[in-house]
């Protein structure tokens, strides 16, 4: 069976370039971005660095997730949202997604991700599985304020995010946990 590519029910959108010193799209996820909250060895909790160009000029505002579509949840697990990141943003240093934000953008904010806290949460597949992909969406929109406030589930983010969407860079990785001897 072929794993659709975790963007392909998403609306059609521009693409941009989103790169990392941190994460290599189609390498591995860095240990440091594993969870140590989740009692992943060696993980930090540190929101990768992140940097894009070439967003659409009419471009008012950025939102940033990190989504893993493979987790044994039927819906996937969000790690990370931010938004209403200023157009003159381009780039977010690595741990900006701490739990008190100070890295962000004084506009922006952080939803509460799966975890329920307001914060990047690492990866952390279970132990053994196969290797998960962890999607990171930098998306350009047409609004300074997306309109969905900070106790907003980043799965509504998602839905309002398509009303607004200009453009989407996108960065895969994968993570693995190896089983448990």
């Amino acid at each position: 069976m072929t794993t659709p590519h975790p963007t392909s029910a998403l609306p059609a959108a521009p693409a941009f370039s989103l790169v990392s010193e941190t994460v290599t799209a189609g390498g591995s996820w860095p240990e440091p971005q594993f969870s140590g909250i989740f009692g992943v060895p060696g993980g930090q909790d540190r929101s990768p660095q992140l940097e894009w160009t070439g967003a659409p000029a009419e471009t008012k505002s950025y939102a940033v997730t990190i989504h893993d579509p493979d987790a044994p949840t039927g819906s996937g697990f969000w790690h990370w949202a931010v938004v209403d990141i200023p157009a003159s943003v381009t780039e977010l240093a690595e741990g900006a997604g701490g739990e008190s934000g100070e890295g962000l953008p004084a506009s922006a904010y952080q939803l509460r991700n799966d975890a329920a806290v307001a914060r990047y949460i690492g990866a952390a597949p279970p132990a053994g599985d196969a290797p998960h992909r962890y999607v990171v969406i930098v998306t350009a929109l047409d609004v300074e304020q997306i309109g969905v406030g900070p106790d907003a589930t980043p799965a509504l983010l998602a839905l309002t995010l398509n009303a607004h969407v200009l453009g989407r860079a996108v960065l895969v990785a994968t993570a693995q946990v190896p089983a448990l001897v």
